[in-house]
């Protein structure tokens, strides 16, 4: 009597293959770079004694600077919270281009891929340097560079969940004779809202962070503060920015994890 002597393996042999090749690839890649960069730690047994004397020097933080850090705190928290509303505003917009069940025609449609793209693809600092030039430093190149960052993030992601909407509601709000912005107001707008309360949110988060370091380039900020301090070779007031900036950074998580959790 014939046994069947096969196994069952996870994958086939061709994928086998593939995972290898990939595998293989990848590792030459990061060989290749790491040996193009010339990369290398010299005298890896100074590290400890490095990192040692740098916290040496910033210990004990200097309270008394917290004074001076108050106002650009507020100023990044602001930032940080126009740019965000700045972006959801302008979102909709891009969203609405974006997904394939409400945009207009292929070329609107490509055109808010482009937005999106062209928004996530350059970083905040870059976006805050061009506004720097366009503005001048202060707050607003900040806040309007946040935006143009966020943009891409809440387009994207607000884009795929008008995708995903049913569209009877839309088709039934339009046929009982709606005007476009009533289409959008009661046959969209409630469908995405727990996602884009809570994406918002999420983005509100992520630009507290981001807006922190914006002062290194003039955008203002808390970032500014920092960069004076470590110009200054002041480590026990870069000490305290740092804390604060923790403290803020781990305060507005945890307000936002809570918030997305009542939208859910």
């Amino acid at each position: 009597m014939a046994t069947d002597e096969r196994r069952w393996e996870r994958f086939d042999r061709r994928r086998r293959i593939s995972r290898f090749v990939l595998t293989l690839v990848a590792a030459v890649a990061v060989v290749g770079s790491w040996q193009f960069m010339d990369i290398g730690i010299v005298r890896p047994e100074t590290i400890p004694r490095e990192v040692g004397d740098l916290l040496t020097r910033m210990y004990p933080p200097d309270v008394a600077y917290t004074t001076r850090i108050v106002e650009p705190l507020v100023e990044t928290i602001q930032i940080a919270a126009l740019g965000t509303i700045g972006a959801l505003v302008l979102s909709v917009s891009v969203a609405l281009l974006a997904a394939e069940n409400t945009t207009p025609n292929a070329v609107t449609f490509w055109l808010g891929k482009l937005i999106v793209t062209v928004s996530r693809s350059v970083n905040t600092i870059i976006w805050a340097l061009f506004f720097v030039v366009m503005f001048g430093s202060g707050p607003l190149a900040g806040a309007v560079a946040i935006a143009f960052r966020s943009v891409g993030f809440l387009g994207k992601l607000l884009g795929e969940e008008i995708e995903e909407i049913d569209f009877g509601q839309v088709e039934a709000v339009r046929a009982a004779g709606a005007s476009s912005v009533q289409v959008l107001l009661y046959g969209i707008l409630p469908q995405v809202k727990p996602a884009l309360v809570g994406l918002s949110i999420y983005r509100w988060d992520i630009n507290i962070r981001d807006s922190t370091v914006l002062g290194f380039v003039g955008a203002g900020g808390i970032g500014v503060q920092l960069f004076r301090a470590v110009n200054a070779f002041a480590w026990q007031s870069v000490a305290t920015v740092l804390l604060v900036i923790l403290g803020v950074v781990v305060a507005t998580e945890s307000l936002s994890a809570y918030t997305r959790a009542l939208v859910r």
